[in-house]
């Protein structure tokens, strides 16, 4: 197993930056294909972003291409969301999430395993 937790939400203007971390303990990080997801109020939890195992491959959802950036140090055992020029509709709880098994649907909340409890992100217009 794979124990995840995120840090790094908070309140920030739109336009503004913050930098989410999910810091994973358990069994060996570079095994685990991660993602990051969304959750606004009322609203379905949404892929953001994922990452393969030696980064070398990532996938966004096409509302932060070109804002937001996914990288991984399997060497900290993190991952990172880097989130540039937010919105107001990027305000959600953000989840990060492992894959033990990859099935080839990176987008998928159904394809990960683990998750974590979730990083708050408000963003005032």
């Amino acid at each position: 197993q794979v124990q995840l937790v995120e840090s790094g939400g908070g309140l920030v203007q739109a336009g503004g930056s913050l930098r989410l971390t999910c810091a994973a303990s358990g069994r060996t990080f570079s095994n685990y294909f991660m993602g990051w997801f969304r959750q606004a109020p009322g609203k379905e939890r949404e892929f953001v972003a994922a990452i393969s195992w030696s980064g070398l491959s990532t996938y966004y959802t096409d509302s932060v291409k070109g804002r937001f950036t996914i990288s991984r140090d399997n060497a900290k055992n993190t991952v990172y969301l880097q989130m540039n020029s937010l919105k107001v509709e990027d305000a959600a709880v953000y989840y990060c999430a492992a894959d033990s098994e990859w099935d080839g649907k990176p987008r998928s909340a159904t394809s990960y395993d683990y998750w974590g409890q979730g990083t708050q992100v408000t963003v005032s217009s």
